[in-house]
């Protein structure tokens, strides 16, 4: 793809990466199928047995047909007895009846089944994204997310819902037509068995190269999936830069990518179910020629001639079965694979084993030598030391790049550090289960990141079970409760998508309602209103001296306004802790790089 969208390709490297994971011993695939399949082990086990009953009645119907043909029509002189004929006419109605109601017991009982196991591995998957830490979602696209959610779960449904069907009854078919036609005549049934060499061949074919074709395509539906999810999660800046044209020419690349590989699936198909039916026509013409010259002689009766061709549609009819179910095999395994390999992957902040219980937070944060490096070889915090008590609010400040925002992300343990402590109260974070700290550790990042819902689902979103007097108590206390009332539904005014019917400064401001309302004891807010206007950041700061108050805080800040509500000020270079000391201290102090940062504040406010 010339000159592509390098986040299109960065996911094509990535989906291709997926397919060459090595398969683990007794993993994968068939490993996860067989987990999502066990808790229904019995009722597979009653399915088996419904589609054994539903075979034999199919299978029973053209060998009635043959003994109406042979016993039920009785000699001219014997035409007053139609007793026979009538009895094996019921019986041909009875496994009619009988085959129906077991397809429709099979049904049922499969829909049931298949809707179970989607709904396991729906849940399983997002439980499992959500342990994930944010190292795992910075590099796991939020397409490729929705593409596991999606079109990989679908595959496996149409598997179980196509898949199991086709496979048993063709098995069953061909297994039972094969003993039933050699039990009828013998040497006649082994001609019309001499197909089996040439159905073998086309079968093992379609197999190999189907395998192929069906993993393409999966890779191409993701490429799809990935370009039209990021292309309108960032609508805002296509239409910016007038990416419009650009991008329809990849989404056109990547669709026709995805179209051409499903033809050449269809080729095949194409190629697969014809040939089949030539072998299967081929072998009914021979059949019925040498079994009318064995009828002609005598050998072999016209009702047993009768029933070898009826049974012979029924052996082939499956093999059309069989393809489809390669098809939806194929696209299954595929989608199987790359959803064992997600849920392969171990959380990069688990669990701890035994879990220390934090009785009452006071909020110390400690960094005991911390060593952290996103990659191997290139540290971005050498060797920290800092301790913050309990109550104190910390303005980091720094060029992009410093690290502050990695001690951020090390104190909310999104990630762990590679080497040394982070303390929580004399704590190791990494003995501290993740909904405990997660209560006692808050961040607020500049994206304030709103979910669709209305003013007051969002403020409630770290604590669901706040009533309505709590949000507005919270509100009210950050000021934010007269712009909240003005909305045309009040509280209950849909935010829209990713809060786009607020300004940045309410959206701010709901933000930190969440935080409060949430009430941590350690609040992290990273450059919290860096992207705000001057009226606005009045009314954030305003809501911030509240929000903190009482609490131990880390501050990113890149402004003047919010570094001087702080209580202490830590300037970070390259990882390093190069000045420590309150904002008025670091101004004294007089040349430094506080003071030089202050001196620019000054100058970019006059």
């Amino acid at each position: 793809m010339s000159g592509g969208w390098r986040g299109v390709a960065e996911v094509d490297a990535a989906e291709e990466a997926d397919e060459a994971r090595p398969a683990r011993p007794g993993g994968g695939s068939g490993q996860l199928l067989r987990q999502l399949l066990v808790p229904h082990k019995r009722a597979l086990q009653v399915l088996v047995l419904v589609v054994l009953v539903e075979n034999a009645a199919r299978l029973s119907i053209p060998y009635l047909v043959k003994e109406g043909i042979d016993t039920g029509i009785p000699p001219i002189q014997q035409r007053d007895d139609l007793r026979p004929l009538v009895l094996i006419v019921c019986l041909v109605l009875g496994a009619t009846l009988l085959q129906a109601v077991a397809r429709n017991r099979f049904l049922v009982r499969q829909g049931a089944i298949g809707q179970d196991v989607l709904l396991t591995v729906r849940s399983r998957v997002f439980r499992h994204f959500q342990a994930l830490s944010p190292a795992f979602h910075d590099d796991y696209t939020t397409g490729r997310v929705i593409s596991r959610q999606t079109s990989d779960v679908d595959a496996i449904y149409e598997m179980l819902e196509t898949g199991f069907d086709g496979l048993v009854t063709a098995a069953l078919t061909l297994v039972g037509t094969a003993g039933i036609l050699l039990f009828l005549d013998l040497e006649l049934g082994l001609v019309a068995l001499l197909c089996g060499p040439f159905l073998a061949w086309l079968t093992n074919w379609f197999r190999k190269a189907s395998a192929q074709s069906y993993r393409v395509t999966r890779e191409k539906v993701a490429l799809v999936i990935v370009h039209f999810v990021e292309s309108m999660g960032g609508i805002r800046a296509v239409q910016a830069f007038r990416r419009e044209a650009r991008n329809q020419e990849i989404f056109d690349d990547v669709n026709d990518q995805y179209r051409a590989a499903n033809l050449v699936a269809f080729r095949l198909v194409a190629w697969f179910m014809p040939g089949i039916r030539l072998i299967g026509n081929v072998t009914i013409a021979v059949v019925l020629l040498y079994g009318g010259y064995r009828a002609y002689n005598g050998d072999v009766t016209v009702g047993v001639l009768a029933a070898f061709l009826l049974y012979l549609r029924q052996f082939f009819e499956p093999m059309m079965e069989i393809s489809q179910f390669y098809n939806t095999f194929q696209s299954a395994s595929a989608a199987l694979d790359k959803l064992a390999g997600v849920l392969e992957v171990e959380p990069g902040v688990p669990e701890p084993r035994h879990p220390v219980e934090l009785q009452r937070v006071q909020g110390e944060l400690r960094f005991d030598h911390v060593r952290f490096a996103y990659e191997e070889g290139r540290p971005v915090l050498p060797d920290l030391g800092l301790t913050v008590p309990a109550g104190q609010t910390i303005a980091l400040v720094g060029t992009t790049g410093a690290g502050k925002t990695t001690l951020a992300k090390l104190a909310t343990r999104f990630y762990d550090p590679s080497g040394g402590r982070v303390l929580l109260d004399g704590v190791d974070m990494r003995d501290i289960r993740s909904d405990a700290l997660r209560s006692a550790v808050v961040m607020v990042t500049q994206e304030n990141y709103l979910f669709s819902g209305t003013i007051a689902d969002n403020i409630r979103f770290g604590r669901p079970d706040a009533t309505m007097a709590d949000v507005v108590r919270a509100t009210t206390a950050l000021g934010a409760h007269d712009f909240i009332t003005a909305m045309p539904s009040g509280y209950e005014t849909d935010v829209a998508n990713q809060g786009g019917r607020l300004s940045a400064g309410q959206r701010q401001l709901v933000a930190f309602a969440r935080a409060f309302l949430a009430d941590p004891a350690v609040l992290i807010l990273d450059e919290a209103t860096s992207s705000l206007d001057i009226p606005s950041e009045r009314l954030v700061q305003r809501a911030l001296r509240t929000v903190l108050a009482g609490r131990t805080a880390l501050i990113i800040a890149h402004r003047l306004s919010t570094v001087e509500i702080a209580d202490r000020v830590l300037v970070m270079e390259h990882g390093r802790i190069v000045e420590d000391g309150t904002p008025a201290e670091l101004v004294a102090a007089g040349p430094g790089h506080f003071s030089d940062l202050h001196r620019a504040w000054l100058e970019s406010l006059a």
